[in-house]
C-alpha cells in the first residue's frame, strides 16, 4: 500500500516538469501549428489554377457572337463540376474517401476560426461561412479531376495535387507531432489524439493517389482514344433492364441464413455515390467522436488513478471508480455496435425502397404521405448532411443513456451481490417487487383464462387459433365486473411501461432517419423522415434504370437519324465554307420565292424605300 502511494505521489509530478524544455517544445509546435493555418489558403493559389485549366479544356454549348473572332476561346471556359449527386454511379468510392480526406479540414478550420475573436460576435456566423467557403474552393481539385470527361488530364492534376496533400499531411503528424514526445502529459495526449484522428484522412489520401495514378494508367494504355463513357454508365441499368425482360426461373433457390436475415447481394442495384458517401462519412463522424472520447476519458480515469492518495478511503474511491471505468467502457462499446449496425441499416432501407418504388409498391410510405417535388430537391440537398449529424450525435447520446443503465445495474445489481451476496439481494429484489409480481400474475391469469375458458374450442383441428367467440358468457360477465376495478390499476403500471418502451425506442432510432419515430398519422412531425421520403422519391424519378434506358435509346435513335439525314455535314459551330454554302442556298431560295422576304426578320427591321424597290423588282421579273 505505501509503495503505491509513493508511485502515485511522482505521478502527479507531471505538472512541475522542466520548464525550459516544455517552452522549446512548445515554440516548436506553434511554428508547425502556423504552418499548418497558412495550408489552406496557400492552397487556394493551385487550386484555382487546376480549376481555371479544367474550365477551359470544357467545351460550353452555347457560343456567344463576341467568342466567333477568336478561334482559341470558342466556347471555352465552361463550367467544372465538381460531383453530380443525383444519381452517378461513377467514382463512387473516389468521391467517398475524396469527403473523408476533406472533412478534418474543414471541421478543423470552422472551430479555430469560432475560438479566435477576428471579428464581432454579431458576424461569427459569417467568418464560419467564409471559412467553409475557402476551404471548399481549396479541396475541389480532389473532385473535379475525377468527374471531368478529360481522363488523363485530370489524372495527371489531381495526382499532383493529392500528392502535395498527403506529403504535407504525412510531414505534419511525423515531425510537428514529434515535438510532442517531451514536456507535460497533456501534450502527450494531444499527440496520441492527433494520431488517432489524423491517420484516416492520411489513408484517404493514399487511396486518391493511388485511383489518380490507375486513371492515368488507364488513359495511357487506350492511347488517348475516345470510348464511349456512356455506355458504361448505362451498363447496370441495361442488365436491370434485361433481367425484368427475361422469363423468371420456375425452381426458387435455396437462400442462405445471410441472405434471409441479413443482406441478400443484387448484381443488378447499385448505390449512387451520394449514399456511399453518406456512409463512409457517418462511419468516420463516430469514429471522430468515439477516438475523441475514449482517449480524454482514458488521461482522465489515468491521472485520478494516479492521484488517488486519500489514506484509509483509497481502496474505496478505487473501487468504485473501477465501477465508473467499466461501464464506461462496456457501454461505449455496445453504443459503437449499436451505430455501426443503424448506419450499416441504412444500405438496406434504401435499396428496400427504391426497389419497392420501381416495382410500383408505395408500401414503405406512410398512407397519408402526398409527393412534393419541393420535398424531393430539399432531400437531395440535406441529406447527407443530416445523416452524418444524426449518426454522430446518436452515439453520443445512446453512450450517455448506456452508460447510466450500467451504473445503476451496477449499484443496484453487481455492488449488492458483491457485499450480501445472490441469496440476500434475490430476497430483497422479489420484496421490492412484489406488488409488480402481483400485477403481472394478474395479467397473465386474464390472458390464461381468456384463451382456455373464454373462448370456443377450434372449428378444425387443424386451425391454429380458437375463432373469435365467446364461451360461458355469464361467468365472463361475472369475471369482467370484478375485474373492471383491477384493470384500472393495471392501466396505471402498462402506461408507465408503454413511456418507457417509447423513450427506448425513440432512443434508439434516433439515428434513423429512414424510420420515423412518430406514430402513425403523425409523420409529417417528423422533419428528418419526410426529408428521406423527398430523397428516395427523387432519387426514383431521376434513376429509374426503365427510364433511363428508354431515354437514353430514343436519344441514340434521334441522333442516328439526324446523323444520317440529308443535312448531316451541318453541325452546331458550322465552319466558313459551310456558312457560304448555307448563304448561297438563302439567296436561292429567296430568288425563287420572293414573298418569304416579307417573313424576314431584317426586312421587318429595314424601314427604307431601297428595300421595298428590290422587292417590287423582285416580283415583277418572277412574274
Amino acid at each position: 500500500m505505501h509503495v503505491f502511494v509513493n508511485d502515485s505521489t511522482e505521478h502527479c509530478d507531471w505538472l512541475s516538469e522542466n520548464v525550459s524544455s516544455d517552452i522549446v517544445n512548445e515554440m516548436d509546435f506553434t511554428q508547425c501549428v502556423t504552418n499548418e493555418q497558412l495550408f489552406v489558403p496557400l492552397s487556394l493559389l493551385p487550386s484555382v489554377f487546376i480549376i481555371l485549366l479544367l474550365s477551359f479544356v470544357e467545351r460550353r454549348r452555347k457560343i456567344y457572337d463576341c467568342e466567333r473572332s477568336a478561334l482559341c476561346l470558342r466556347g471555352r471556359f465552361g463550367f467544372v463540376l465538381p460531383l453530380d449527386f443525383t444519381g452517378k454511379m461513377q467514382n463512387r468510392w473516389s468521391y467517398a474517401f475524396a469527403f473523408g480526406a476533406v472533412t478534418p479540414m474543414v471541421l478543423e478550420l470552422i472551430f479555430k476560426s469560432t475560438k479566435y475573436n477576428y471579428v464581432l460576435p454579431e458576424l461569427k456566423v459569417l467568418e464560419v461561412l467564409l471559412t467553409a467557403l475557402m476551404v471548399s474552393i481549396a479541396c475541389m481539385p480532389l473532385f473535379a479531376c475525377l468527374s471531368t470527361p478529360h481522363r488523363l488530364l485530370g489524372g495527371v492534376l489531381g495526382l499532383l495535387y493529392s500528392l502535395f496533400w498527403f506529403i504535407r499531411q504525412l510531414w505534419y503528424l511525423i515531425l510537428c507531432r514529434s515535438l510532442l514526445l517531451r514536456g507535460s502529459k497533456i501534450f502527450a495526449v494531444y499527440r496520441l489524439l492527433g494520431w488517432f484522428l489524423y491517420t484516416p484522412q492520411l489513408l484517404c489520401l493514399a487511396f486518391l493517389v493511388c485511383r489518380f495514378g490507375f486513371i492515368i494508367v488507364k488513359g495511357v494504355k487506350k492511347h488517348l482514344r475516345n470510348y464511349s463513357q456512356q455506355e458504361e454508365v448505362k451498363k447496370h441499368e441495361y442488365k436491370y433492364v434485361q433481367h425484368l425482360l427475361r422469363r423468371s426461373a420456375e425452381a426458387s433457390v435455396q437462400k442462405s441464413w445471410i441472405q434471409r436475415k441479413v443482406y441478400e447481394w443484387d448484381p443488378y442495384f447499385k448505390f449512387p455515390n451520394r449514399i456511399i458517401a453518406t456512409i463512409v462519412l457517418s462511419f468516420y463522424g463516430v469514429y471522430v467522436v468515439i477516438a475523441t472520447e475514449q482517449v480524454s476519458s482514458w488521461f482522465f480515469i489515468s491521472d485520478l488513478e494516479r492521484c488517488s492518495n486519500f489514506g484509509f478511503l483509497q481502496a474505496f474511491f478505487l473501487k468504485h471508480l473501477n465501477y465508473f471505468k467499466y461501464a464506461w467502457y462496456i457501454s461505449a462499446a455496445c453504443a459503437t455496435l449499436s451505430s455501426a449496425v443503424h448506419i450499416s441499416q441504412v444500405l438496406v432501407y434504401y435499396r428496400k425502397h427504391i426497389k419497392s418504388l420501381r416495382a410500383g409498391e408505395k408500401k414503405y410510405l406512410p398512407k397519408t404521405y402526398r409527393p412534393d417535388a419541393v420535398d424531393g430537391v430539399m432531400g437531395l440537398l440535406k441529406y447527407s448532411g443530416y445523416q452524418i449529424a444524426f449518426s454522430v450525435w446518436g452515439y453520443f447520446i445512446v453512450h450517455i443513456v448506456m452508460f447510466m443503465i450500467g451504473m445503476v445495474f451496477v449499484y443496484l445489481v453487481i455492488l449488492p451481490i458483491q457485499e450480501d451476496g445472490f441469496l440476500a439481494w434475490l430476497k430483497w429484489v422479489s420484496l421490492s417487487l412484489a406488488n409488480f409480481f402481483i400485477l403481472i400474475i394478474v395479467m397473465v391469469l386474464q390472458r390464461v383464462l381468456s384463451r382456455i375458458f373464454f373462448l370456443q374450442d377450434k372449428i378444425s383441428p387443424t386451425d391454429e387459433d380458437k375463432p373469435l367467440a365467446l364461451n360461458n358468457r355469464k361467468a365472463f360477465h361475472n369475471f369482467n365486473y370484478f375485474f373492471f376495478f383491477c384493470n384500472v390499476i393495471l392501466g396505471l403500471m402498462n402506461c408507465l411501461l408503454r413511456l418507457i418502451k417509447s423513450a427506448a425506442v425513440g432512443l434508439m432510432l434516433l439515428s434513423r432517419i429512414e424510420r420515423t419515430i412518430m406514430p402513425e398519422g403523425f409523420e409529417n412531425l417528423d422533419n428528418s423522415y419526410c426529408m428521406w421520403l423527398g430523397m428516395i422519391m427523387a432519387d426514383h424519378h431521376h434513376t429509374n434504370p426503365v427510364l433511363v434506358c428508354f431515354c437514353h435509346l430514343l436519344l441514340k435513335y434521334n441522333l442516328e437519324r439526324f446523323q444520317d439525314g440529308e443535312y448531316s455535314h451541318l453541325n452546331q459551330e458550322p465552319l466558313a465554307k459551310d456558312r457560304v454554302r448555307t448563304r448561297w442556298l438563302l439567296v436561292y431560295t429567296l430568288l425563287r420565292n420572293p414573298q418569304l422576304i416579307l417573313m424576314r426578320k431584317k426586312h421587318k427591321q429595314k424601314n427604307d424605300k431601297e428595300g421595298e424597290f428590290a422587292f417590287a423588282w423582285a416580283v415583277s421579273h418572277t412574274a
